[in-house]
This record gives C-alpha cells, sequence and structure tokens, in this order.
C-alpha cells in the first residue's frame, strides 16, 4: 500500500519542493493512520505542510486504495512533529 501512495503523490510532493521519507499506513485503536514524512534541504514551515497536505489529499481522495477511512498526518523529518 505505501509503494502505491508513493507513486500516487511523489511526483507532485516533489513539485513542491520537498521529498518523501517515509509513508505508512496503520491502524491504532479505531482509527487508521495515513502517515507521510517529508524532507527538504531547506527548512520546512507550517505553510510548506499545509501546501503538501492541499495537493496530496484530493490525489488520495480520488484514488480507490484505502477500503476504510483514515486521518491523514503529515510530519517533517527533522523534527518528526505533525505539520497540522
Amino acid at each position: 500500500m505505501e509503494e502505491k501512495v508513493r507513486s500516487l503523490i511523489e511526483k507532485e510532493v516533489n513539485k513542491l519542493g520537498v521529498s518523501i521519507d517515509k509513508i505508512s499506513y496503520e491502524k491504532e485503536g479505531v482509527n487508521y493512520f495515513l502517515r507521510i514524512v517529508i524532507d527538504s534541504d531547506d527548512t520546512i514551515d507550517l505553510d510548506k505542510c499545509v501546501e503538501v497536505t492541499n495537493v496530496i489529499n484530493p490525489l488520495l481522495d480520488n484514488c480507490e486504495i484505502f477500503d476504510d477511512s483514515y486521518i491523514l498526518d503529515v510530519s517533517t523529518k527533522e523534527k518528526g512533529d505533525s505539520c497540522e
């Protein structure tokens, strides 16, 4: 699943000047989480995280990869902190 997500969003994410470091899809309790860790040579601020999220959300919403609803969690490699 992670490779399918990567192939779907990587090109568009790279256009924003960031790369995908890691993708994971995990169930915690009753919720599924799609975690995408992004990285860049430059500092990634909240605005960049929002930009990345806004670009990948429609791509993910229009694909048929997921059977269940999930929470999208975009974070940075530097701190591992969630951007949202």
